[in-house]
């Protein structure tokens, strides 16, 4: 049992890796002009739909001939994506002894997301770490506005400890360590927050091989390989039951029965029919993409096509760090499937960083210390959709200072010896990254004109006093968050949301199994991690940090656990 805390590298800090953003950049996934803010209505299925784009996001359920099955496979529980809740709930069918198949439309394990959240680990306690159990769940339902089910948020809390046992068993074979993220404690953004410490990750992080692509070999070495290139066309379904799923593969069309089947399949922020349909907020606030591109929502339109409900409010995850150029608009470029952002860096990682920021007017429109997508929703009553950060030569000190909480966190780094140069290598290489030797060479830079040019130079001035008195008169940030803005060089840079994933999912009870519009288990139907919903609702808790991979990865434990009668 280590009893360090957590010591991240660079590669960790400054993004998913040169692999993830080669993967994004070649895929083009990049977005434009906002679109309009559709009406909603309440579908029959129990999911907010655009009622005049209903059927184009849901489209009808594929009919595939039973001519056409190439190959018909029979198990006792299949699971449908192997990202990260598919390879938990794998690696737990293998160590049960379960007879299972697990599938993917990839040719490979998607790359691993890092963090992962657990509740009074062992490690937590080496550190004296103690977990408020209650105060965690009532934290979260306050997150969610108590759109959720408390009985599936309690069952992540308490079998969240096993996993990262598990985890870190499974990693030790690799040379990983398991690291407890311990930021200092504090409130933030002049508001009470619940900060417990969950996060766990293995250093060295982001360094291959990560999490999943460890389970995954671990499943081969137990002769429980994954089967690539499986795409799901539909679900075997009956009058509330599923009976398993229709795959296109490379070979032909491939049945496969299962007495249970998982859905592991991701979200839909890779699918922007779905976007404009369910989440008009979040396209009119986000610049660049983060995303898996193979989440497209598969999973859920087969969960709805078998009768299965949908949460009714949207829950994106969007991160403040969609840097773009001067003038470019949040939302997206183009109509139905080949709309994309336009911001090519999908995550700038300072614009998470409690600097000051403006509007197109040059104006500060709300506070900047906040949970990462509070800005980018602040945006969406802005024009364009975007803000503008700005800082001066001071900004490392700056940001040690600020020792903001989760993936921001840039005191290990700059101890480490990172430089802003290394920070801001992205917004830099692609000439958005303003520097000025003065404020006005640099609005102008920044395309401020006329009025709103003189806004942006009082506006700047107003928040220097503000950090003289150490107080900030207009958004209540906290005083230890405020920075002047006297030093030169100047810098400046727009930003908007990057998109990470969706989730709001399937229906699902404490057991993970999907419900139907009255709430009734469809017998046989299970869904873990982002394709489910029940957990959040309207935005994901930031200061919690690691639930995400943490909720995603218990989930779907526990439906292993649950088929073999352990959990």
């Amino acid at each position: 049992m280590s009893n360090k805390t957590m010591s991240m590298n660079r590669r960790d800090f400054l993004g998913l890796g040169a692999a993830g953003a080669a993967v994004v950049g070649a895929l083009g996934l990049a977005g434009c002009a906002p679109s309009a803010p559709a009406e909603k209505s309440l579908g029959e299925t129990g999911a907010a739909t655009d009622a005049a784009a209903a059927s184009d996001w849901l489209g009808t359920e594929p009919e595939v001939a039973e001519s056409d099955i190439a190959e018909t496979l029979d198990t006792d529980f299949l699971i449908i994506g192997a990202g990260t809740a598919g390879l938990a709930a794998a690696g737990a069918a293998a160590d049960l002894g379960l007879n299972f198949i697990i599938c993917d439309k990839a040719n490979q394990v998607p790359e691993t997301r890092e963090y992962l959240g657990g509740v009074d680990t062992a490690y937590a306690k080496a550190n004296n770490v103690e977990i408020d159990k209650p105060k965690l769940l009532n934290e979260l339902t306050r997150y969610a506005s108590g759109k959720c089910n408390q009985k599936l948020i309690k069952m992540w809390i308490d079998e969240s400890a096993e996993y990262v046992d598990w985890v870190t068993e499974v990693m030790k074979d690799q040379g990983k360590e398991v690291m407890l993220d311990m930021p200092p404690a504090h409130a933030t953004g002049g508001t009470d927050y619940y900060v417990p410490y969950v996060q766990h990750l293995w250093e060295p992080s982001y360094v291959p091989p990560m999490r999943n692509d460890v389970i995954a070999e671990r499943l081969s070495g137990q002769g429980r390989d994954i089967l690539f290139e499986h795409e799901m066309v539909k679900l075997l379904h009956g009058e509330g039951t599923v009976t398993g799923a229709i795959f296109k593969t490379k070979d032909g069309y491939k049945q496969i029965n299962a007495k249970n089947t998982l859905l592991a399949t991701g979200g839909y922020a890779a699918n922007p029919v779905m976007m404009r349909a369910l989440q008009p907020a979040a396209v009119a606030c986000c610049t660049a993409s983060s995303f898996n591109p193979t989440c497209t929502g598969d999973g859920i339109r087969a969960g709805l096509w078998a009768g299965a409900s949908k949460d009714i409010d949207a829950a994106p995850m969007i991160f403040d760090r969609g840097a773009v150029a001067p003038g470019v608009d949040a939302g997206y470029e183009g109509t139905d499937e080949a709309a994309v952002f336009r911001g090519n860096i999908f995550q700038e990682n300072i614009g998470s960083q409690p600097f000051m920021k403006v509007n197109r007017r040059g104006q500060r429109f709300a506070n900047e210390s906040t949970p990462y997508d509070f800005v980018c929703f602040a945006a969406t009553y802005q024009p364009g959709g975007v803000w503008c950060q700005v800082y001066d030569a001071n900004m490392m000190d700056d940001m040690v200072r600020f020792e903001t909480v989760g993936c921001s966190r840039v005191v290990p780094y700059i101890e480490m010896g990172m430089t802003f140069d290394e920070y801001t290598a992205a917004s830099q290489e692609s000439g958005i990254l303003m520097k000025a030797d003065t404020l006005e060479e640099l609005a102008d830079m920044l395309g401020f004109a006329d009025q709103d040019k003189e806004n942006f130079l009082a506006e700047v001035e107003r928040y220097n006093g503000f950090f003289d008195k150490q107080v900030d008169e207009d958004f209540g940030k906290e005083a230890y968050r405020l920075s002047a803005i006297r030093q030169a060089p100047f810098y400046g840079c727009w930003f908007g949301g990057s998109l990470l994933t969706t989730i709001d999912g399937l229906r699902i009870n404490e057991n993970c199994q999907v419900l139907d519009p009255e709430l009734n288990v469809i017998e046989g139907l299970y869904a873990a991690g982002d394709v489910s919903g029940s957990f959040f609702s309207g935005n994901y808790p930031e200061y919690i940090v690691g639930v995400a991979c943490g909720r995603s990865s218990v989930e779907g434990r526990h439906v292993a656990k649950l088929l073999a009668g352990t959990a």
